[in-house]
């Protein structure tokens, strides 16, 4: 399966039919590596998502620092917006991650528009987390040496 962002809307683009594009997203959240049960945490669950998702952070060093993400999710559609949208984020730098317009991405493998309210309202709960981890990164990285 994909494992890159540009692999996966490569993947969407060649497929015409939803029932098929969502099977390929199903397939995406399965090849996803599960969390272990001590990432599962309240402070790792995204609020907003109508399923249950936990995203895990890991913030790199450096004045402009690479965060990596791992995430899951209890439903298997879900699971795998949550593989699109690591594979959109994770491994870059917090300035990448704040300047990277996921919509365009979602618009572009004509994702939104056909997600129910609640499972598009849950994946910009996800981008949003994804992006005050960024900009908290970022700021962190910033801020003059104590």
């Amino acid at each position: 399966m994909p494992t890159t962002i540009e692999e996966i809307i490569d993947g969407f683009e060649f497929i015409d039919d939803w029932e098929e594009r969502i099977r390929f997203l199903i397939e995406l959240g399965r090849d996803l590596e599960p969390l272990p049960d001590a990432a599962r945490t309240d402070a790792n669950k995204v609020q907003g998502c109508a399923s249950q998702v936990w995203l895990e952070t890991t913030v790199g060093d450096g004045s402009d620092p690479i965060l990596a993400f791992r995430g899951d999710s209890d439903a298997h559609l879900v699971k795998g917006l949550v593989a699109v949208t690591l594979a959109l984020y994770s491994g870059r730098t917090a300035r990448e991650i704040l300047a990277t317009d996921a919509g365009q991405t979602f618009d572009r493998i004509k994702l939104r528009e056909h997600l129910t309210p609640q499972r598009s309202n849950g994946l910009r709960s996800m981008v949003e987390r994804i992006k005050r981890e960024a900009a908290a990164a970022a700021a962190k990285a910033e801020a003059p040496a104590g």
